[in-house]
């Protein structure tokens, strides 16, 4: 049994992580900025930020590996206070790293974004195409993969950077289109935009991120700093709309045209060296993505006291 860090793990993609090590036997310390649940689904309530509550954690076990989820999770985040965002995203990946060096963790696992890129294009994209961010997050995540990469190469820790899409799933807070068009769908409002229709978008369920960020912990040899971890799927978010019609009838959608304002231009990205290196394989189609949100919802409503 490994035991393994885990941080954001009251996230969208850290729950999935958690439920995933926890489930083949593995002991999951959680953390996230508040704590929640108890016994098997605890997360302890640790800011990135602070230094000695981490190590304080770390000095009560052995760690194998950490897989670092903790981060304001996207562009749309923070984005009136970017001194946070800097902080939280770059200090709060800087501070796990020197939990890595310290404690001799055998490996990191950090997660970027396809936000690092800026517009990125023409694909199939692959991880050698120029960075440019264009917001301050896609900064922040091009700043802790440097940083990543650098304590690899001068103090010898195990790293590997993970560049995730647009991850969905029914746990997801923070604003997201497809996630919208569901829940509209589900209690009978009308989903209305006035752009966006022929924004382009490569979803990834969050179970497959996490078990790629899995894969990545697990791999016997990691062969270059970062790898692109995606969905098989690239489409516009009208074409994900047509998707949702189909499943749920209900669903009352009209899209505006073009992209989204200030959205990142982005081709398809390429997988093969997930695919190579760590065995990555999408498992779940966005049509079973889309179905599965849609049921989770559907009980998360029905529940006393619950919204979906």
């Amino acid at each position: 049994m490994s035991t393994i860090l885990v941080t954001g793990a009251a996230g969208l993609i850290g729950r999935s992580v958690t439920a995933q090590l926890r489930s083949r036997g593995d002991r999951v310390i959680g953390i996230d900025r508040t704590a929640s649940g108890a016994g098997e689904t605890e997360v302890v309530g640790c800011d990135l930020r602070d230094i000695h509550r981490l190590h304080g954690l770390a000095a009560g076990t052995t760690l194998d590996g950490i897989i670092h989820c903790g981060a304001h999770s996207g562009p749309m985040v923070s984005q009136d206070n970017p001194y946070d965002l800097v902080q939280v995203n770059v200090l709060g990946t800087t501070n796990m790293l020197e939990i890595a060096r310290i404690w001799r963790v055998r490996r990191l696992v950090n997660c970027s974004s396809v936000s690092a890129y800026g517009h990125a294009g023409p694909g199939p994209v692959h991880e050698d195409a120029p960075l440019n961010p264009t917001t301050v997050y896609g900064a922040t995540k091009l700043a802790a993969e440097k940083l990543v990469t650098a304590y690899a190469d001068e103090h010898g820790v195990s790293t590997v950077s993970l560049r995730l899409s647009w991850v969905y799933g029914p746990n997801r807070t923070t604003a997201c289109m497809l996630r919208t068009m569901v829940d509209d769908a589900l209690t009978g409002r009308p989903t209305r935009t006035t752009a966006g229709g022929a924004a382009l978008r490569q979803y990834i369920h969050a179970d497959d991120a996490a078990a790629g960020l899995i894969n990545a912990l697990d791999a016997a040899e990691i062969r270059q700093p970062a790898y692109n971890l995606t969905g098989d799927d690239f489409r516009t978010v009208e074409e994900t709309a047509e998707l949702v019609r189909r499943i749920l009838p209900s669903a009352d959608i009209t899209l505006g045209p073009g992209p989204l304002p200030n959205d990142d231009v982005q081709q398809q990205f390429c997988i093969d060296a997930a695919k190579r290196d760590l065995g990555y394989r999408p498992a779940v189609t966005l049509e079973q993505g889309i179905r599965a949100m849609a049921e989770a919802l559907r009980s998360s409503s029905s529940r006393p006291g619950t919204a979906g």
